[in-house]
């Protein structure tokens, strides 16, 4: 699998489009919301997978651009609260981080040895860690004026179910969606 760059034609717009439009329905409309201490405290969702997926698939320039497009409809579509642009440069980083490590690691190897299931798990803790325990936290932190190591532990706690959620999805949708890269 050769990637040189990212290319931007109609099919990948189109396919990108897509993305967006599932990150935007799981993201807003597909969620649990979780008690912590009495009030709702945790909310899970798969919104970010589609975003992670237009990275592996179509690079770093259209991962970024399908997370900013998803979060700034998302947020005209459905607000969940106060605009920040914090979360807009998160949503654009789930897309830019696993195109980045796709590029770097993935010169002279085949579809299989790339988007193995260590190589995707990797991607998606790398992504988890630098995107939602250290960015969403500060966010929510500076947003909400509650403290970082208040919020943190709840956030590791979410973070150890979804990093293994995320990784199987991923590497059986990027398994499946071959045809399409």
């Amino acid at each position: 699998m050769k990637r040189t760059k990212s290319k931007m034609d109609v099919k990948t717009v189109v396919k990108a489009g897509f993305l967006v439009a599932i990150s935007i329905v799981m993201t807003r409309f597909v969620f649990i919301m979780i008690p912590i201490a009495g009030a709702s405290g945790l909310r899970i969702s798969f919104g970010d997978m589609p975003i992670m997926l237009s990275g592996f698939m179509f690079g770093p320039v259209i991962g970024g651009l399908t997370g900013i497009a998803a979060d700034l409809l998302g947020v005209l579509i459905n607000p969940q609260g106060p605009y920040f642009p914090g979360f807009t440069l998160s949503s654009m980083l789930w897309g830019v981080i696993p195109g980045v490590l796709t590029y770097l690691f993935g010169k002279n190897k085949s579809h299989s040895k790339l988007f193995s299931i260590k190589f995707v798990s990797i991607s998606v803790g790398i992504s988890y860690i630098i995107v939602s325990l250290i960015l969403n936290t500060i966010w929510l932190s500076q947003l909400y004026g509650t403290g970082f190591i208040v919020l943190l532990p709840a956030r590791v706690l979410s973070a150890a179910i979804s990093i293994p959620i995320y990784s199987i999805i991923l590497n059986v949708l990027l398994k499946y969606l071959r045809r399409f890269m």
